[in-house]
């Protein structure tokens, strides 16, 4: 395998950083909320429900959306707690909250940015989620809010031109069969050790709530409007490379760490790691529609995404300049992406066994 640098989010308060550029995913989160609260109200047993109540975001970044997604998961808690028993829960739980990420991610904007007034007790918890990073037994709810797309490596042979894997795209369009297999076979390898890592770390009948981008069945990443920016990302370093900007050999060796599975492939690999019932599987209905149809703010959302894991193989002042040129392939395809085929916002609701 062939290990990339760790994926990061640009981080602090700047312009470019995802703390400023994150409301699309946020807004999933709102569109999710009712069925993220009805999910929880029906599903979590309110024997778990006791005076210290433990939830944790793995792969919370340094924006403000682990705040969104906690203090929503801490309401339907406390909202099913008050109904059932008819007591206060303030005066009976105690909440802690574990952010986690890779020890590369920008804790201190995350630790600077907490809520006032919040409910609950914190504390960060470095590393992959692709293991275990916490105790046994030790969380009632776990969340990952739109990270359950990445790889912990890129597949072998797809970044070296003379193997019959080399991956001519920066990303899995889909097109590729050979491409698009392998990169399933280390999606399903590293989801399962993830979703086994959970498995431990949750108190049995507890809840994972994964929130995320995928594909309908059938469906390829490169029909769809951000499988179409992630190409005009590929084309816009090849044209860095043809004005002698960057190396073509690096363009080349470049994909990234993430497969947007299709429905069919989460399930059947939720189903394998016989760890978790699947107690719902929502289609969410993003209010932004399938995506913001801006040049503009498609490029810089993009970039706040993407400009990090850039910056480490191009340099700063490269990704920059690929960026620009995403904003006007974004503009001159501008039809293409009205016109492309929806892809799939979703909220999963996992239940430990």
């Amino acid at each position: 395998m062939v290990t990339n640098p760790q994926w990061i989010m640009i981080g602090g308060d700047g312009p470019e950083s995802y703390n400023r550029h994150s409301s699309y995913q946020r807004a999933l989160l709102e569109a999710a909320k009712e069925k993220m609260n009805e999910a929880i109200s029906a599903k979590l047993s309110l024997d778990l429900i006791s005076d210290r109540f433990t939830v944790a975001d793995f792969g919370c970044a340094s924006g403000p959306n682990t705040f969104a997604a906690v203090q929503n998961i801490i309401d339907a808690v406390e909202n099913k707690y008050r109904k059932e028993t008819g007591q206060n829960p303030a005066e009976n739980i105690e909440f802690q909250v574990l952010f986690n990420d890779n020890t590369t991610n920008d804790f201190n904007t995350l630790f600077q940015a907490l809520p006032a007034g919040r409910r609950y007790y914190n504390a960060g918890v470095p590393g992959s989620f692709f293991g275990r990073v916490l105790p046994k037994h030790s969380v009632h709810i776990g969340v990952i809010s739109y990270a359950f797309h990445f790889t912990s490596e890129i597949p072998k042979g797809i970044t070296d031109r003379d193997s019959p894997l080399w991956n001519r795209d920066m990303h899995c369009t889909g097109f590729n069969e050979a491409v698009k297999k392998a990169y399933l076979d280390q999606y399903s390898t590293d989801t399962k050790n993830l979703l086994d890592a959970r498995a431990e770390e949750l108190v049995p009948g507890g809840l994972m709530l994964l929130f995320g981008s995928g594909l309908r069945d059938g469906v390829k990443m490169s029909e769809t409007a951000k499988g179409m920016v992630m190409d005009f990302i590929g084309a816009s370093l090849n044209d860095l490379a043809q004005q002698g900007v960057i190396e073509q050999d690096k363009v080349d060796s470049f994909n990234t760490p993430l497969y947007f599975a299709e429905e069919g492939e989460l399930r059947k690999i939720i189903k394998e790691t016989g760890k978790f019932t699947i107690e719902a599987f929502e289609d969410i209905i993003h209010p932004y529609g399938e995506f913001p149809l801006d040049p503009k703010i498609l490029a810089v959302s993009f970039r706040a995404s993407f400009g990090a894991f850039l910056s480490a193989h191009f340099g700063v002042d490269a990704m920059r300049k690929a960026f620009e040129l995403v904003e006007v392939k974004a503009r001159e395809e501008f039809s293409k992406i009205q016109n492309a085929k929806p892809g799939m916002q979703y909220l999963i609701v996992l239940r430990k066994i």
